[in-house]
């Protein structure tokens, strides 16, 4: 799920920055910082909307530094248990499958991919082929999973999908 936020950050400038420009390089420097990461609190930061306020700048004791307390909104992506989303296949093994939604790795298991399929690693590339349907997936792929577990840490959040149920699996045509 994405979801729109205020957060704060401490950034810290160089006094060589001082200037007309000091915003711009301030905000410059929060994207470069933030954009693209994670936090285990609120998922992956995809992109700062606005900057709300910049404090004033506090000297660092022992350090050239200034630092300025900013405060911004900005989108984030959080997935939850239950959430059904699209993914590309990164790579296929007897064990499952991986999957990328965007910054979010997701691993398949072979117990959570319908019974019809069967791993062929004489593919090439390796695949999970179904007799039934004449279907494949394989590297590449686009598929539809369902989340089924999420575990959060500091920096990284790592989840464990489905393509058990009805409606998920393999997309055709994408």
């Amino acid at each position: 799920m994405f979801y729109h936020i205020k957060m704060n950050r401490e950034i810290q400038l160089h006094p060589r920055f001082f200037g007309p420009n000091m915003r711009r390089v301030l905000e410059t420097k929060l994207h470069g910082e933030v954009e693209g990461t994670c936090t285990g609190r609120y998922g992956y930061i995809v992109t700062i909307t606005s900057v709300d306020s910049v404090g004033v700048g506090k000297i660092i004791a022992g350090n050239p530094m200034v630092e300025f307390s900013i405060t911004f909104g900005c989108i984030v992506y959080r997935p939850v248990k239950g959430e059904c989303t699209d993914a590309v296949v990164t790579q296929v093994n007897k064990m499952g499958l991986f999957a990328e939604a965007g910054p979010l790795t997701i691993f398949v298991s072979k117990h959570m991919i319908p019974k019809e399929y069967e791993f062929v690693p004489n593919e090439n590339p390796a695949c999970f082929h179904s007799q039934e349907d004449e279907l494949k997936i394989s590297k590449g792929n686009t598929i539809r999973l369902k989340i089924v577990g999420i575990r959060v840490d500091a920096a990284e959040i790592f989840a464990i999908g489905s393509i058990k149920e009805d409606f998920l699996g393999l997309l055709e045509g994408v």
